[in-house]
């Protein structure tokens, strides 16, 4: 069977047990950009602050992440993880404090921006230990492993914010805002547990293995790039799907459209990991961001929300396969004792890009309608294709380091 592939990882000795609970864990962290906005929401009936303190979480966090993964890469995951779970859940309770005793906006966005800061990195802590699993010996089926992070990933949001949702519609906002800090920590805790799988600290070193460990080279810039594209990608194709629905006075139409689009990422991203490409992973993205920048064109030429669903659907079927090469070119440029940290900062990168686009977009939609988030959108689409063919020689992996395939199928 085809998904013998992701068995046999998971039947790994070690795997299972540091996968599932950082699975687990990421359901909690893909919920409380969206549960501090029902939050505030909920006790000051106004979206302004709401907003001001998400934004405050969202910066806080995209600073953060890399720090806390810095730590670590150096310390180790099994030291760094239970103080800042700790940090996280007290920085959670000081903001519902604040929240549920009417504290002043200046307050709460602080509190906003601690949730943020202590966000655990349950996602990068796990790519780094499949990299380390899977380095010696079976280094072929690590683009398979990062697939399924990739779907593990895409579920977590999907589920998260639908439950967050439900809560604060069922009038429980400080109930979904203490489940995202619940699960988070419950997963990240029994990741902290598996010593056996956790990346051992690379300290030390000669100068010239130093400068090997630097981000500030030629591919993690093409990476970041990338990341920054794609956060931008997002962010503008949300805003504006919702704008064109509105246009067309179907606005119940934007949930429906966002969901099959989600499932059929899903779909594409855990197809993906289950075949071996010929080609190399420079080459595929170059493909896969070529591909990308044409569906978005044609978000241009549609005149109708079933148009649209189907052009996104289109879209969302291209996305997965540069999540997954992305940490595989990660991978196999960076330095194992900054990769985490390398894995982090991408996320950032790609949080930062989406930040921007909802201004960017927004401006766009006001000038010239939905259309113009959609130019957005495939002006970011053709950066990243623009920089995916800039980069094919830096992206190639350093003599003696193989770049590495996608999987065969078993």
């Amino acid at each position: 069977m085809p998904t013998a592939n992701y068995r046999s990882l998971l039947r790994t000795p070690g795997a299972a047990a540091f996968f599932l609970p950082a699975s687990l864990g990421r359901v909690g962290v893909a919920m409380p950009s969206l549960s501090l906005v029902w939050l505030v929401h909920s006790h000051t009936g106004a979206f302004a602050e709401a907003g001001l303190v998400g934004a405050g979480f969202a910066v806080a966090e995209a600073l953060g992440a890399p720090q806390v993964a810095r730590l670590a890469d150096r310390f180790g995951q099994t030291r760094v993880l239970p103080p800042a779970l700790l940090a996280h859940a007290l920085a959670v309770a000081v903001l519902v404090s604040l929240v549920t005793s009417d504290a002043p906006a200046p307050l709460l966005v602080p509190g906003g921006a601690l949730v943020g800061a202590g966000v655990p990195q349950l996602g990068a802590m796990s790519a780094t230990r499949w990299a380390a699993l899977l380095r010696d010996g079976r280094a072929d089926e690590l683009p398979t492993a990062f697939a399924l992070e990739s779907v593990s990933n895409a579920v977590a949001y999907l589920v998260g914010p639908m439950l967050v949702s439900a809560l604060a519609a069922a009038g429980h906002a400080v109930v979904g805002t203490v489940s995202a800090a619940s699960l988070s920590v419950a997963g990240g805790l029994i990741l902290a547990a598996q010593r056996g799988s956790a990346p051992r600290p690379v300290r030390g070193g000669a100068a010239h293995a130093r400068g090997e460990r630097s981000l500030l080279r030629g591919p993690v810039v093409v990476l970041m790039g990338l990341n920054l594209a794609i956060g931008v990608f997002f962010g503008a194709l949300q805003v504006s799907v919702t704008a064109f629905v509105v246009e067309h006075g179907t606005p119940g139409a934007a949930a429906p459209i966002f969901a099959v689009s989600s499932c059929s990422g899903l779909l594409a991203g855990w197809l993906y990991g289950l075949r071996r490409w010929s080609a190399t992973p420079p080459v595929q993205l170059l493909a896969a961001t070529a591909a990308l920048t044409l569906g978005t064109l044609l978000l241009l030429t549609v005149g109708s929300p079933l148009g649209l669903g189907l052009v996104v659907v289109l879209t969302g079927a291209t996305i997965p396969p540069l999540l997954v090469l992305f940490p595989v070119l990660t991978e196999s440029t960076v330095h194992r004792a900054v990769l985490t940290q390398a894995f982090a900062w991408l996320g950032s990168a790609s949080a930062a890009g989406s930040a921007a686009a909802a201004a960017v977009s927004g401006w766009a939609i006001d000038s010239l309608g939905a259309r113009g988030g959609f130019a957005v959108t495939a002006t970011a689409a053709a950066a990243m294709t623009l920089q995916s063919l800039a980069g094919l020689r830096l992206l190639r992996a350093p003599k003696g380091q193989p770049s590495r395939g996608t999987p065969t199928t078993k």
